[in-house]
């Protein structure tokens, strides 16, 4: 006979409920929010403007809040190190964790329960 749960553990199948969560629609259009302020201690290039802004329009970005302005610089930086081939090994492997810590990879966004549908509700 198998042992009983033990639901004083976080991660008991006790507390597993079998329901899947629901999936969150976002907007195809994107993020009509107003796109904020570049952080500060860095002299950003035009080509580093034009991926921060293209970040904050994307369909992912009605899931952020300010507090994700850190992972997108981040991103930003690593990605211009990337494509001028300037990028550490560690530095390419870091990219990768933001961009799905932002949900910006088919993966992360079936791990988030994201889909971008015409129908998705913009924020």
């Amino acid at each position: 006979m198998p042992a009983p749960r033990n639901v004083t553990k976080p991660h008991s199948r006790a507390h597993r409920s079998g329901a899947r969560a629901p999936i969150i629609e976002l907007p195809a259009a994107g993020c009509t929010l107003p796109v904020p302020d570049m952080p500060p201690g860095r002299e950003w290039t035009d080509a580093d403007r034009d991926r921060w802004q293209e970040l904050w329009k994307s369909p992912q970005a009605v899931m952020w809040d300010d507090s994700a302005r850190g992972t997108v610089a981040i991103l930003v930086v690593y990605e211009a190190a990337i494509l001028a081939g300037n990028a550490s090994a560690w530095m390419a492997q870091e990219a990768r964790y933001a961009g799905e810590a932002l949900g910006l990879t088919p993966r992360a966004m079936a791990a988030l329960g994201w889909r971008i549908t015409d129908q998705g509700a913009e924020r």
